[in-house]
């Protein structure tokens, strides 16, 4: 996942350049996002100009303005067709349970303060991490009853390939749910309403939408925009989901991307079970 790109120059490449008998330049490039890979390779050749008109000076000049004075040979790997389908869906997979989970459970316990059940919750002798988990639990099911259609459609629709192994996506995606399960419990016992709750989801969950790379290519932001982008988990389990599903990665490859959301689900459980002994006390 940390190289997009192998650039291999034959050998003799400055000779056989010289000589007129077009050298190749072979590029490997992880098609997965095909808008980030068109784009570098539209640059790579630009680049290649650049420096032929910079270096070919004097009898070797009439080589810099020739378009087929080197070979450079593209192999797109895991999407060679550029199929934008294989890379929104697996994406859709993130976006669809964040959006609805976040949300969903942001009205959990505010629902309960507007109905005037929550004196009963906070009297119930029960401790914080348990009523969370209460709360969690029964909405696990439904995110990975969303999996299953939005997998199903992308399969039958769209004939998304699936490399690697579903138990894998499967596992990751019940961390990915905690995640967004944590941040809604954490908002609904920081929020007064309903509406208070749902604005606080859709409010944290635009710029991760904007930030995870699902929108836009995630190396070609600026710098402080990956640092910020890299908080989200949304960001590193879009990078699970297209991983197994396109390359065919194992658990070795996706631990990287696991534990930046094991640590989101810490933090977020944290700020919840604190808040909620606030409110009990």
């Amino acid at each position: 996942g940390e190289v997009q790109f192998v650039i291999d120059i034959s050998e003799n490449f400055t000779r056989d350049l010289l000589r007129g008998d077009r050298p190749a330049i072979l590029v490997e490039a992880d098609a997965t996002d095909p808008a980030a890979t068109s784009n570098a390779i539209g640059s790579l050749r630009t680049l290649l100009n650049t420096a032929l008109q910079n270096d070919l000076k004097g009898p070797f000049a009439f080589l810099a303005g020739e378009d087929n004075s080197i070979d450079l040979r593209i192999h797109a790997l895991y999407n060679p067709e550029a199929i934008t389908q294989y890379n929104i869906v697996p994406g859709l997979i993130g976006v669809m349970l964040q959006m609805t989970m976040t949300v969903v459970t942001g009205l959990a316990i505010t629902r309960e303060r507007e109905r005037g059940t929550m004196e009963t919750l906070l009297s119930m002798p029960t401790r914080p991490i348990e009523v969370m988990t209460g709360k969690i639990i029964p909405y696990i099911l439904v995110g990975y009853i969303q999996l299953l259609l939005i997998l199903s459609a992308g399969y039958f629709l769209f004939r998304v390939p699936m490399e690697g192994n579903l138990l894998l996506l499967f596992a990751a995606a019940l961390i990915f749910i905690i995640a967004t399960l944590a941040v809604g419990i954490t908002f609904s016992t920081v929020a007064q309403n309903q509406l208070q709750a749902v604005q606080m989801g859709w409010f944290f969950f635009l710029p991760s939408l904007l930030l995870s790379g699902f929108m836009f290519p995630f190396r070609g932001m600026p710098h402080w925009a990956q640092m910020v982008g890299e908080l989200f988990p949304l960001t590193h389990f879009l990078r699970i989901a297209r991983g197994i599903l396109l390359k065919g990665n194992g658990l070795h490859d996706i631990i990287p991307e696991i534990w930046p959301i094991v640590l989101f689900i810490a933090f977020a459980m944290t700020v919840a079970v604190k808040r909620y002994r606030r409110t009990i006390d």
